[in-house]
C-alpha cells in the first residue's frame, strides 16, 4: 500500500510501485485527462503537476511520487473554467485536444509562479509539448494575451 494525494484527495493505493504513474492515474483512479502520447517523455501529453511543478508521468513509477501532491487537469474543475482554460477557448486554440492537458498543466505551473510571463517565458514553458494539429500559434497567443491582461 502507498499513499498519493491527487487533486486534493488522499488515495491509499494497492498497486505495484513500479508501474508508471500515468497508468495508475488513468486505470486505478479514472483520471483520463492524463494521456499516453509517446511514452518517452518527449511529447508532454502525460504531464501532471507534482508539488506545483510539471512532471512527466509516462515513464516515472508511481512509487517515486509516494506522499506527494499531484494535480491533473481534473483538479482544475470548479464552477467556472480556470483562466488558462478560458484563454484557449477565447482563441479557438483547442483543436484536437490530445496535447492540451499537458499544455494546460505546464501553463498552470508557469502562471502560478509568474502571473505575467513574457512571450519567451511562455515559449520555454511549452517547449517540450508536441502539438501535431497546428494549434501552437493560437495557444501561444492565448497565453500571451492572458499574461498581458494579468
Amino acid at each position: 500500500m502507498m499513499r498519493v494525494i491527487v487533486n486534493g484527495v488522499s488515495h491509499e493505493l494497492d498497486v505495484d510501485r513500479n508501474v508508471p504513474l500515468l497508468h495508475v492515474l488513468r486505470d486505478a483512479l479514472g483520471l483520463k485527462s492524463v494521456k499516453l502520447g509517446c511514452g518517452l517523455e518527449q511529447c508532454g501529453a502525460c504531464k501532471v503537476l507534482v508539488d506545483g511543478a510539471p512532471e512527466f508521468s509516462c515513464r516515472r513509477t508511481v512509487g517515486e511520487f509516494e506522499g506527494m501532491s499531484l494535480v491533473t487537469l481534473e483538479g482544475f474543475a470548479n464552477e467556472t473554467l480556470h483562466p488558462i482554460q478560458q484563454a484557449l477557448l477565447d482563441h479557438n486554440a483547442a483543436q484536437c485536444g490530445y496535447c492540451l492537458s499537458g499544455i494546460l498543466i505546464a501553463a498552470r505551473a508557469l502562471f502560478d509562479a509568474n502571473p505575467r510571463p513574457s512571450r519567451r517565458e511562455i515559449q520555454i514553458a511549452l517547449d517540450d509539448h508536441l502539438c501535431r494539429c497546428g494549434a501552437q500559434p493560437r495557444i501561444l497567443n492565448a497565453f500571451c494575451e492572458l499574461s498581458a491582461n494579468g
